[in-house]
This record gives structure tokens, C-alpha cells and sequence, in this order.
């Protein structure tokens, strides 16, 4: 039986990127604070994490905190700084135990000093990590770090994708480079991007679903990896068979 040329790059460990919608109206729909949803939302989090692992996700990226949520009420973004810090200060001893190597990508100029350390304590207890890559957007925008980066391009002796990819990583405080997002997923029921990995998510497949974050759970992730998985990724050529 033929073999699809295609094979190879569906066999390598994805990178799997998740817009976490549907805090605050998970809490509304309860008669909560929109704190409670937050708090809710966290605890996804590690579910998902948690899950990723036995499922052969290479890099898992969160979209947590966007440069526009600065808009929101003050008293709405302070309560996120602190689910934020204190999220790092209780996961970094498991995620360094279980292999799994966080970076906080995204702006750090406007992070609290105590979320500052927070995060580099993490990432420094995690750096030895080679499980899995979690990665966590924090004051992130996706256009944002498309316009530092070129910025710096223009001083850049090489001129290639590569190096560009390079270049974000590196005005997202994200270390190195890493692949391309195979899988974006959006819960909470809304349909876009929201600024989220434009550069690295050109040939990106999308799900969507209308569960709020709080109630995504690991049986979720594995339906919307089944149905990736099930998806041919051209990438704009059309596939070659191979005779076995």
C-alpha cells in the first residue's frame, strides 16, 4: 500500500498551542465573580498539562494573559497577576519532576516584580526539562512581537525565515526557537485568533469548541488530537504516493 510523503511530519511530536476562553463567563453563568472563573481556569491548566504528557505533545503553548486584557478592570487584572504567581510558585516543583521545561513568552516590562521572580524561579527549577516544553504567554500579542522582531531583522546579516523565527523568540523572552504550531485550539465558543502565534501558526489546523476553559478537561484534548490527527496537512503541495 502507498505511503502519503506527508508521514514524516505528522509522526514528529506536535506543538499543540490552546486560546483559554471562557473564564469569566463560566463564572457568570454560575452567579460567581469573574475571579472564580480565573481561579477555575487555573486548575484546567494543570489538568491539561498534566495530559499532555502521555499523549507525545512536544511543545504546549497557553495563551494566558494578552496585551489588550490590560484594558480590563484594574481590580479584574491585579487578581490575574496574583492566580499567575501563585500558580508558578506551587507547579514549578512538579513540572521540574516530570521532565516538563517552561518559558513565559510574551512582554516582561509590564509584569509585576513579584510575578517576575515568580516566573524566573520556575523556569530556572524547570530548565533541566526535556519531557515537554510548556510554554505560557503573558502580556503576549502576536503582531506585537512581529513588528520588535522586525525591528531587528533589518540588522540581521541573514535573511531567512529561520533567522526571523529566531529573532521572535528572542523578543519573546522564549529561548530558543521552537516548531511551528501544528494545533491551535480555542474553547469557550468563539471562532478567531485573537492575536495569538500569527507568525507561527501560517499552516496551524484549528479546532474549535464551545466548552468554557474551566471545563476542558484531558478527554477533551484527546478528541481534539484524534480529529487532528485524522486531518491530511498538505502545506500547499499536493502529496506524493510512495509504493511500499
Amino acid at each position: 500500500m502507498g505511503q502519503s510523503t506527508f508521514s514524516a511530519r505528522a509522526l514528529k511530536p506536535p506543538h499543540l498551542a490552546i486560546i483559554m476562553d471562557g473564564n469569566g463567563r463560566w463564572a457568570s453563568r454560575r452567579g460567581l465573580p469573574r475571579e472564580s472563573g480565573h481561579h477555575a481556569g487555573a486548575g484546567a491548566v494543570r489538568r491539561v498539562v498534566e495530559a499532555a504528557l502521555p499523549l507525545g505533545i512536544g511543545t504546549l503553548t497557553l495563551f494566558a494573559f494578552s496585551a489588550d486584557n490590560w484594558h480590563r478592570p484594574k481590580r479584574e487584572v491585579l487578581n490575574l497577576m496574583q492566580v499567575y504567581e501563585d500558580f508558578f510558585r506551587v507547579e514549578k516543583e512538579t513540572w521540574g519532576a516530570q521532565g516538563i521545561r517552561l518559558r513565559v513568552i510574551g512582554r516582561r516590562d509590564r509584569l509585576p516584580t513579584r510575578l517576575l521572580r515568580a516566573i524566573e524561579e520556575a523556569e530556572s527549577a524547570t530548565a533541566g526539562g526535556k519531557a515537554m516544553r510548556l510554554r505560557i504567554a503573558l502580556d503576549y500579542s502576536g503582531r506585537d512581537a512581529i513588528l520588535r522582531a522586525a525591528q531587528r531583522y533589518r540588522e540581521s546579516p541573514s535573511a531567512t525565515p529561520e533567522s526571523f523565527a529566531r529573532l521572535l523568540a528572542e523578543v519573546n523572552h522564549a529561548g530558543d526557537a521552537v516548531p511551528d504550531v501544528d494545533l491551535i485550539i480555542r474553547t469557550g465558543g468563539e471562532q478567531r485568533l485573537s492575536d495569538f502565534m500569527l507568525w507561527e501558526s501560517a499552516y496551524a489546523e484549528l479546532y474549535f469548541t464551545p466548552k468554557m476553559w474551566p471545563d476542558f478537561d484531558a478527554a477533551d484534548l484527546e478528541a481534539a488530537l484524534r480529529e487532528f490527527r485524522s486531518r491530511e496537512r498538505r502545506f500547499g503541495r499536493i502529496p506524493e504516493v510512495v509504493a511500499g
